[in-house]
């Protein structure tokens, strides 16, 4: 039996921008740079794989990723950027990742749950690398407030991919996208603190997707 493939590719030049155009501020940096920082994020996805948040220390990521700590400092300025970033990095290959690959849902609350249990896993496979990130977030402050923008600007592009929308989203709709971007990120931390099991996140997320069929605008004839 054949699936319906959901028509995904057609947005609107406003859609477009919210998802396509997402990238980091690092594009900006020339090749040796970004060599250097690809290099610091990948010491520090590594790092805490093998020991969470504790285990990500400054000095060691500068000797793994072959950098001075001096210059590690300009690139990051504390332990909690790094781990922000590293995050926004993370989300970023999940979601080249799912464009890949979307889902072949016909429904877009379907399709948004799906998407969003796949980014789950995804991060359920490097359990302290997961709990480095989200602790990060929680620690984040105001310095810190362009690298927390864009993860939640990649959360709402790969919902938005997963919505399929022809068109530019409703007010209404971009409220509910805000409210599964919140779910999702209180749906991992209960899950990393050991208060959810993956079941009850699956519920919680399903639930919180249904939204999107409510905020659909209404066709008139």
């Amino acid at each position: 039996m054949s699936v319906c493939q959901p028509q995904r590719r057609h947005y609107a030049p406003e859609v477009r921008q919210m998802t396509a155009e997402v990238k980091p501020a690092s594009l900006q940096l020339t090749e040796r740079q970004e060599a250097r920082r690809r290099r610091i994020l990948h010491a520090s996805a590594r790092l805490a794989s093998r020991g969470g948040f504790d285990a990500v220390q400054m000095r060691e990521v500068a000797e793994h990723s072959s950098v001075a700590l001096g210059t590690l400092y300009r690139y990051f300025p504390s332990k909690v950027h790094l781990l922000v970033a590293t995050m926004q990095d993370q989300l970023q290959h999940m979601h080249e990742t799912l464009r890949k690959r979307p889902p072949t849902e016909e429904d877009p609350a379907t399709r948004v749950a799906q998407t969003l249990m796949r980014a789950f896993r995804a991060l359920q496979r490097e359990p302290h690398l997961a709990d480095a990130m989200v602790r990060a977030l929680t620690f984040a402050d105001r310095s810190v407030s362009p690298e927390v923008d864009m993860v939640s600007r990649l959360t709402t592009a790969i919902i938005l991919d997963a919505m399929g929308l022809e068109g530019p989203p409703t007010a209404e709709q971009l409220s509910a996208v805000r409210v599964i971007e919140h779910t999702w990120h209180s749906a991992l931390i209960t899950w990393l603190s050991g208060r959810a099991s993956i079941a009850q996140v699956k519920i919680d997320i399903e639930t919180v997707c249904r939204l999107i069929d409510l905020t659909a605008p209404t066709e008139h004839p």
